[in-house]
């Protein structure tokens, strides 16, 4: 499931204490994955709810092929839901047994990951693929398996998914605009209305549609059915920033709920959660006292880790 891409936006996953045996899991669970502890909490300077962590790990990375995943550790305020799931493409073009061993590998992924989870589309032939299913997995991340088509265009091993409902049911388009505006290496993809009015979906609304932000590229739907969940800090896009100007500019133009600031975390209109950090940012986690001013700060600024 390799995807030799650059990856400037990183999900982070919000873990209720579980980021090491969640990454274990999903190392077990996926093909061509593993996973590493990246940092650990300091075990002094902590706010008074995450003195539990102290020393424990605070981020696990889970690479999923050359695709980067990060497991936050924290505690029970924020789980994942469906309103930003992954998508993973089990492509032929991309595995000496073709259209066999793709098949195999998503069956194998989908049994392991249905393992104490809760299954939202069952595994099967779709209009739109020979072989999908949706999948909430134990720890409230949403999965979507796809069997792509091997006459078709080559499909990234991973893709986050934004599937608009509830307060931002309708939306998708507007945020496909919004998001190649934002990002300067950015741009729209395919865009399929349904057609006709669908559940809370209007005629006009997609029922798929994709934007890419450099190499990487990201769906965003409408839903078809009635939701309440919709997006938060469960699921964030981490955007690596090469320098203060670059972290200035993303802020401004995506922070649209004041109160969500925090950490560097920021809530946009649609209610996504992003992270917006410099690119060294576990380099300057390492300097003496940062990662108590990290605690102290809204927009993180680099001279003053």
């Amino acid at each position: 499931m390799s995807d030799h891409t650059t990856q400037r936006v990183v999900p982070n996953i919000w873990c209720n204490g579980t980021a090491a045996e969640a990454g274990a899991f999903y190392a077990g669970a996926l093909p061509d994955t593993n996973y590493t502890v990246e940092s650990r909490y300091p075990t002094e300077g902590l706010l008074p709810f995450q003195e539990p962590l102290a020393g424990e790990p605070l981020t696990v990375a889970v690479t999923v092929g050359d695709y980067r995943l990060v497991l936050v550790n924290a505690g029970p305020e924020f789980r994942p839901n469906l309103a930003l799931s992954l998508m993973l493409n089990f492509d032929p073009a991309r595995m000496s047994g073709g259209a066999i061993e793709a098949r195999e590998q998503l069956d194998a992924a989908w049994e392991r990951l249905s393992d104490g989870g809760e299954v939202r589309m069952p595994l099967g032939e779709y209009p739109f693929s020979a072989r999908y299913g949706w999948v909430e997995d134990r720890y409230g991340v949403n999965w979507q398996l796809m069997l792509t088509d091997p006459d078709g265009d080559p499909r990234p091993a991973v893709v986050p998914c934004l599937m608009f409902g509830g307060p931002v049911q309708n939306r998708a388009d507007e945020a496909i605009e919004f998001y190649s505006e934002v990002f300067p290496d950015a741009g729209p993809g395919q865009r399929v209305p349904y057609g006709e009015p669908t559940g809370p979906a209007s005629a006009e609304a997609l029922m798929f549609g994709e934007f890419r932000i450099g190499d990487q590229w990201f769906a965003a739907m409408d839903s078809g059915a009635t939701q309440t969940e919709t997006f938060g800090c469960g699921l964030s896009l981490e955007v690596q920033c090469a320098d203060q100007a670059e972290i200035d500019r993303l802020w401004d133009a995506l922070s649209a709920v004041p109160e969500a600031e925090q950490c560097g975390w920021l809530a946009d209109r649609f209610g996504v959660s992003w992270q917006i950090v410099p690119e060294n940012m576990g380099e300057l986690m390492a300097h003496p006292g940062a990662f108590e001013r990290m605690l102290e700060m809204k927009k993180l600024i680099i001279a003053e880790l």
